[in-house]
Parts: C-alpha cells; structure tokens; sequence
C-alpha cells in the first residue's frame, strides 16, 4: 500500500519531538488517508466530468465540420453520410457530463464534510492531553481559531489543491493521448499548453501568494483574537475610556489584512490572465499543426475543428490549479499553527502500561518537588502529606503557597520532578490524568456550567443518569425548587458560563454533579469563594450528605468550610505544617 495511504500515527505519539519533521502537506496527506474511498472517487468523478466535457466539445467539432462539408458536396455525399452515431455520442457526453458532475459535486463535498469532521476530532484528540496545563499560555480566542478557522483552512486542501491537481494530470495524459493519434505535433503543443497553464502559472501565482496567504492567516487570526478579548472586557474598556485604543488597533490589523487580500487578488487575477493567454497560445498552435496535418494528407478536414475544440475543453483540467496552488501558503500556514500546537509533549507523559487497580484511595506524598519549568522556583518544595482513604483533610494557605498546585499535582496535569507519590498504593505516575478522573470529582469556585440546558450540564457527571436520579441530585444539592419553578425547568438553558444562574446557584449545579459522580475522591478548592456567609452556610450544609464516605481533600482560606475536616494543614512555601 503506498505510504500515502497509510494510517495516521496513534493518537498517544508526538512524531515532531526530537527528529526533523515530514513535510506539513505530506502530513496533511496522512492525516486525510482514512478517507481515501471517498477522497479517490471524488477524484475519478471529477476526472470524469472532464473528460465527458473533452469528448462533447472534440465530437461536436467534428460533427459540425463533417455536416457541413457532406452539405457542400452534394445530394450523394448527404445521403452517404452517418448523422446517427456522432450525434448519439454526443448525446451520451452530454449526458455523461451532466450526471458526472453532479455525482461529483455530491461525492466531493460529502468527502469535505467527513474530511473536516475527522480533521477536527483529530485535533481535539492532540488537545486534550494538553489541558490545562500546556494551554494555560494560549489565548482562547487564538485557540478558538485554530480550531474553527485554521482547520477549515486545512480542509480546503482536498477541494481546491487534491482534487483539481491530479485531475489535471490524470485528465491531460488521456487528452493528449487522444490528441497523439491524429498529430503528434498537436499533442506535443496541448502538453505545453497545459503545462504552462497547469505548472508554471500556478507556481508562480503559489510563489507570489505565499506571503499574503500566510499573512491574511496570521492577520485573521489577530483581529479574531482582539474582538474576543473586547468582547469579553467590554466593561472594563468603557470604565477605564480605553475603547477608542482597542479600536484603533482593530482598525490597524483590518487595514493590513484588507492590504494583503487585495495582494492576493492581485495574484489571482495575474493567474487568470495567464491562464487565458496559455490557452490562447496552446488553440492558435493546435490549429497550425492540425492544418498542417491536414495538407500533408493524414488527418481529414473535419479532425481539424475535432482537435481545437478539443484543445478548448483540455483547458477545463488546468483552469483551477493557479487558484488552487495559490491557496497553499494559507494552507501551509494554518498547517504549521495546527501541527506547532498538536506535536507539543503533554506535561504528563501517559502511561505505558495500562493503570492499575487501586488498592484502597489513600494518597502519600513523601519530599515532592514540582516546578512548572526547569529552573522555576519550586511550587511545591519537599512536600509531604498522608491522606488516608475515608478521612478529610483539610488545607489552607495564601496565594502562591502552592494549593493549586498540590489539585495539579493530583489530578496528573503537571509531573513532579522529585519525592514518591502512591495513589492507591501504585506510584502515580501510573495513572494518567483520565485514569485518575475517573477515581476523582471536583468541586471549586471555577466550576464551568456550559451554555446549555440545566439537564445537559448534569448530564456531564454521568451520562447515563435518568431523570429520577438528576431530581434526586438537585433534591441534594437544595437546587431542585428552583429549577421546578422554571418554564422548562430540566430544560431550561442555563446561560454562557452560567449567566442565568447566581453564583450559590452555579455551585450548587456542581454540588449536584458530584452526588451523580459518586466518586470516592472528592476534591473542593475554594467551592464558597465570592458567596456571603449566609449562603456559604446553606452550601456547607448541603455539602455534609456529599462528604459522607469519601476521601475528602478541602482546599480554601476559609475556616467555616476548614471546620468541617478531621483534619487541617497550612501550605505556607510549598510546604505543609498540621495545623490540628
């Protein structure tokens, strides 16, 4: 099978770390191999269609040519000559044309869609070793590009750079084949012609529009990011007066980008334009061959005709490969940002056997290190810490002191340099992050509720919970009265980021979803930061039945919530001390 075909390479490898990278079209290539079936009859439908155009415009000239001439040479020669079987030929390409191109236009565009789909699971799949922590330096408006419009980018390679080429070449050899039976002069010029108007027109127009492609790339995704991150300070932009400062920038970027389509347009319309001249060049040159063909006696008069309107439709092959070569600096460019951030090494190398059973949940830290990049000052320095299984701990310290990074540290998003740490009674360097989430809930302050229904966002803790046990984890939660009250109730959206709710509220969605995850960890990192003491009561309340029975680790500089554990260490320098 030929390497182009083969499979890509397992989601789990990073094939750019430590040796030279293949070629990103290359790659791009294999990443759309799966496909094949659909991707080589698009192309065998699109070759199709111009051939059938090939042969109803080369039949038609003959036909015209030869009628006319039986015409001129009398009552005798009319009824001598065959009008039914060129005319059902061209009937049959005719019709041949109009059915191919449609089948092609279904087949190629059913291809894109698959193609775009696989594209973005792909990508997905790269991503999410990745979070958090590999994307913490990323701005989600780039991230949301890369996404939606680099890889949209990328799917235009099958369409507008695949298809169009190999039809051309496959198309070509056919056409001058047929050409190289009546004049091998007349095929030697077609060649040229469609070379030119196949090769060197749509290097050039690639050449020249490398740069731009690349720049409306880079620019597009800029003036994305700025309207997002606008959007999403509106507030403070209007507060501080610094709108006009944003727009300005704005307006820089949109000019620059206006400036660079308006290369790229002129790139296009210079391939346009030698693409017309080529083929002009190429049907005067079939012409004068074809005649002299003619007056050496080897072809008739009517092949004549034949071979220009031949030559004509052969154009039809070439006519789309300088737009199509012109979109690959785009598509390059959107290449190397999409594979850049895919080949990046997850911070926690995935485990090379599959995880181990736990034996019991207890957890043991002894002397652990854990710098977030080599040379960094430790976030965690040392530390070392016993959390039995069943018992809740508590911890709390000030900012920096390295809370976030002991939640890090558990849930495997950053590895830790030095020291053991046993989960279970396996080192946890055996688990990797979704074999420890599936042991593990949390409950924090930044617990996102999705822009979707009430319904949906429990749904995330265990998907197949029916309805009697979401009302049972609302009942819980103390949110079922609330959520009964609305119209839709189940049903009801609850906002972007979890807008229509309040902040009590928003936490008690994810309260509820660690009764549906009945999981025998349960980490809480600061779950009553920004809810005032009436309503941090009522959680901690709430919270009493959800604790009952599982490994608790409570993080937060709270004591009502502190009071709650058996337990309470201060994090102070990556270090903990019991505090009682």
């Amino acid at each position: 099978m030929p390497n182009c075909w083969r499979s890509p390479a397992p989601t789990g490898s990073w094939p750019g770390r430590g040796k030279r990278r293949m070629s990103d079209i290359w790659r791009l290539v294999r990443l759309l191999a799966p496909r094949r079936g659909w991707m080589l009859a698009g192309l065998g439908l699109a070759t199709l269609t111009v051939l059938a155009n090939f042969g109803l415009l080369a039949i038609s000239g003959w036909f015209l040519a030869a009628t006319a001439l039986a015409g001129l040479a009398g009552y005798a020669a009319q009824n001598a000559f065959n009008f039914f079987t060129p005319s059902a030929m061209v009937r049959f390409f005719a019709t041949l044309r109009v059915g191919s191109r449609y089948a092609e236009r279904l087949v190629t565009h059913e291809a894109t869609f698959r193609l775009l789909a696989d594209l973005r699971v792909w990508f997905y799949t790269r991503l999410e070793p990745l979070a958090p922590a590999a994307l913490q330096a990323e701005r989600a408006a780039d991230l949301l590009g890369r996404i939606v419009s680099d890889i949209d980018t990328l799917n235009l390679f099958y369409l507008r750079v695949f298809v169009p080429v190999l039809t051309a070449f496959a198309a070509g050899l056919v056409m001058a084949a047929f050409f190289a039976f009546f004049s091998w002069p007349a095929a030697l010029a077609l060649i040229l012609g469609l070379a030119l108007n196949g090769m060197l027109t749509p290097l050039l127009t690639a050449r020249l529009g490398a740069r731009p492609g690349a720049e409306i790339n880079r620019l597009t995704a800029r003036l994305r990011a700025e309207y997002v991150e606008a959007l999403q300070g509106l507030g403070e932009l209007l507060v501080f007066g610094a709108a006009p400062q944003m727009q300005a920038r704005a307006a820089a970027l949109n000019d620059e980008l206006a400036a660079a389509q308006a290369r790229m347009g002129w790139v296009a319309g210079l391939g346009l334009a030698l693409s017309g001249l080529a083929a002009n060049v190429t049907l005067l040159a079939v012409l004068l061959c074809g005649a002299r063909r003619f007056e050496e006696g080897g072809i008739g008069a009517a092949n004549v005709p034949m071979l220009v309107l031949g030559a004509m439709a052969a154009f039809e092959a070439t006519a789309p490969l300088p737009g199509a070569l012109q979109y690959l600096g785009q598509i390059k460019a959107a290449a190397r940002r999409i594979f850049a951030l895919a080949d990046t090494p997850p911070p926690v190398a995935p485990p090379a056997l599959p995880a181990p059973e736990p034996r019991g949940y207890g957890l043991e830290l002894n002397a652990v290190t854990l710098r977030y990049a080599p040379g960094a000052p430790p976030a965690l320095n040392g530390l070392s810490l016993s959390v039995p299984e069943g018992r809740r701990l508590g911890i709390a310290g000030a900012s920096g002191a390295g809370k976030s990074t002991l939640i890090n540290l558990i849930l495997r998003f950053h590895e830790f340099q030095e020291g053991t740490a046993r989960f279970g009674g396996h080192d946890l360097r055996a688990y990797g992050s979704a074999d420890i989430a599936r042991h593990v809930t949390v409950i924090s302050q930044r617990s996102h509720i999705f822009h979707t229904t009430i319904r949906d966002n429990l749904l995330l803790a265990n998907a197949r919970a029916d309805e009697a046990a979401l009302w049972h984890a609302l009942e819980v939660a103390q949110l079922a009265g609330f959520v009964r009250s609305l119209p839709q109730g189940l049903d009801s959206l609850a906002g972007e980021g979890g807008a229509r709710l309040s902040g009590g509220q928003a936490r008690r969605v994810a309260l509820a979803r660690a009764v549906l995850k009945p999981a025998p960890w349960l980490i809480l990192d600061e779950p009553t930061e920004g809810l005032d003491y009436e309503t941090e009561r009522a959680f901690l309340r709430d919270l009493l039945p959800v604790l009952a029975g599982r490994t608790v680790l409570y993080i937060s500089h709270r004591p009502a919530g502190l009071a709650l554990m058996d337990e309470v260490y201060t994090l102070r320098d990556g270090r903990a001390t019991r505090r009682r």
